[in-house]
């Protein structure tokens, strides 16, 4: 009997045909970044105070500028940073009584005393309109409605959480390609949709419905590339796979510096899901998932056309090809919490899961709300990212697994705790601070994905990181309304929770076992007696090593 791998090692793991496949399939995650974090452009919220249809007739005749008008017309209000003009409120007087032209600073101690009536936005706003237009400004989703944004992001995490389970089961029932077609075809349609919304409910559903299929589609192509390659290059493959992710992190503020508005900047990040409609020619199923599925002979066509775009030559019988991977094991999800290890290793995956869902997409969504130059922050904290997949690899085969996922996870911590409480007129040392733990956080948020596949047997290997991963949404569906409604109350105070968050993860990697150089768990005994395990395959290799010399020198002398 011949299994894939064996034949993946002649017909080359990682030769023309995988780099083919894997280059394609790196372009399909910078979108996917533009999809995630796009909100802190197509949400962006100006400056903005109340709108009066009486001010604006003032501002006409007496030729103010936007600033000139805040200035004369709108109430100071005392906030954690000091007097601001508010947002919220406007004058409730008689402007044609209380200024003129000729002196326009009001005078309404004439009129009203010491205690002037103020009013909420009731004629909606006046936004500056300096950077960028966004669905905020033409929804006025400001003031009471600013939750609404919030929701926006919110629902795309929720169709993240949904779509992972659903495309998914249709990854293993109908195949891999398929479903990432399927899923890129969805997106294509609805990205327009989210584009063309005619109002803000429409706006939401579409949203939602497009991140549906994006997660899973994004999966589907992780699944499919490491199902192609050889055992020593999935790693690799995986990690740069993610890294592209970061390609897309610093191509969207050009695209939106670009493409000041929300609705042309949507059409531009959906184009993308067009062109990956073109894969269904340049793309191959699984040859793992066809032997799943008994269809050989397809699987065999493809390892004889991997072969020849490699430049190889096959020599195993391919008549003889089966899956090794067929389980005879049901999985189910109280697998992963009926004995003491896996439970244990089950709820601090879904810990690390949630918190680096959170603690980078608040990091990153924190940029809009700072008051700086968005593009230019936004920039310059993306480019840190792509370190994180260069110490990825340098640091897990000399240090292991626990080691750099917890410093990561603490340096993370760290950061965000020291950046909370510098002050902001040290402004580029609080911009380094918070790079590295964004550094950190994508380090973490890099590792607990491979680190959740070596920790669990084979017969549950997917269940179990389909069902941690899941937290990751769940955090993803948190972090805005943790961002931008304790941002309200203190401006550094997400970084505080971002901190203390990051150092339980950190501290909590400590109870999880170390991989490195440990052959992937079979059963659950392997996880609840891993040194019986150990010395067991450990006295299988040293009885079958003579066999393996024997053999191996006999196919160097032939």
């Amino acid at each position: 009997m011949t299994n894939f791998d064996e034949i993946l090692v002649e017909a080359g793991e990682f030769g023309r045909f995988q780099k083919r496949v894997f280059g394609l399939f790196c372009l399909v995650s910078m979108p996917w970044a533009c999809v995630y974090v796009g909100i802190v452009f197509q949400g962006f919220t100006p400056e903005h105070w109340c709108r009066n249809p009486a001010v604006e007739d003032l501002r006409g005749k007496c030729g103010w500028t936007l600033e000139e008008e805040r200035k004369y017309t709108v109430p100071l209000i005392n906030t954690t940073t000091g007097p601001a003009y508010s947002q919220c409120q406007r004058y409730d007087v008689d402007w044609n009584s209380t200024i003129s032209c000729g002196s326009p600073q009001p005078n309404f101690t004439i009129n009203y005393g010491n205690h002037v009536p103020l009013t909420t936005c009731q004629d909606g706003w006046v936004f500056d309109y300096k950077q960028r237009s966004s669905f905020v400004t033409e929804f006025n989703l400001v003031c009471s409605d600013a939750w609404m944004v919030d929701l926006f992001q919110s629902i795309l995490n929720l169709g993240f959480l949904v779509g992972t389970i659903v495309f998914g089961y249709v990854a293993d029932r109908y195949g891999r390609k398929l479903c990432f077609l399927v899923s890129t075809l969805v997106n294509a349609i609805t990205g327009i949709l989210v584009a063309i919304s005619p109002n803000y409910i429409a706006l939401v559903i579409f949203r939602g419905l497009f991140g549906l299929p994006m997660k899973g589609g994004w999966v589907t192509g992780y699944v499919l590339l490491t199902e192609l390659v050889g055992v020593d290059y999935r790693r690799t493959v995986g990690v740069i796979y993610q890294m592209f992710f970061s390609v897309g992190i610093l191509i969207l503020p050009l695209m939106a510096y670009l493409i000041p508005n929300w609705r042309w900047l949507q059409v531009a990040i959906t184009a993308p899901y067009f062109f990956f409609l073109l894969y269904y020619w340049w793309i191959p199923e699984s040859p793992r998932w066809l032997l799943s599925q008994n269809r050989t002979s397809e699987a065999v066509a493809l390892a004889k056309e991997i072969s020849k775009v490699n430049g190889k030559t096959l020599s195993k019988k391919l008549e003889t090809l089966t899956d090794d991977n067929e389980e005879l094991l049901s999985p189910s999800f109280l697998d992963l919490v009926r004995t003491p290890n896996m439970r244990k290793h089950t709820f601090i995956l879904m810990f690390n899961w949630f918190t680096s869902a959170v603690v980078y997409q608040g990091l990153i969504l924190r940029l809009g709300i700072l008051g700086g130059n968005v593009y230019i922050d936004f920039l310059i904290s993306g480019a840190v990212e792509f370190p994180a997949a260069f110490l990825i690899i340098v640091t897990i085969e000399r240090m292991g697994r626990r080691i750099p996922f917890t410093l990561s996870n603490v340096v993370s911590g760290a950061a965000c705790l020291i950046a909370a409480f510098i002050p902001e007129y040290a402004y580029w040392v609080k911009t380094v601070i918070a790079c590295i733990g964004r550094l950190g956080i994508t380090m973490a948020f890099e590792m607990v994905c491979f680190v959740n596949a070596e920790l669990y047997p084979t017969f549950v290997r997917n269940l179990s990181v389909s069902v941690c991963s899941t937290l990751c949404d769940i955090g993803g569906i948190v972090s805005p309304f943790l961002l931008y409604r304790l941002a309200v109350i203190w401006l550094e105070l997400p970084l505080v929770i971002f901190g203390i968050l990051a150092f339980i993860a950190g501290g909590l990697v400590l109870l999880l076992p170390e991989t490195k150089g440990m052959p992937l768990p079979e059963t659950i005994d392997d996880i609840e007696n891993p040194k019986r395990t150990k010395e067991t395959k450990n006295h299988q290799l040293v009885t079958l090593l003579p066999s393996a010399v024997t053999t191996n020198k006999d196919s160097t002398s032939v």
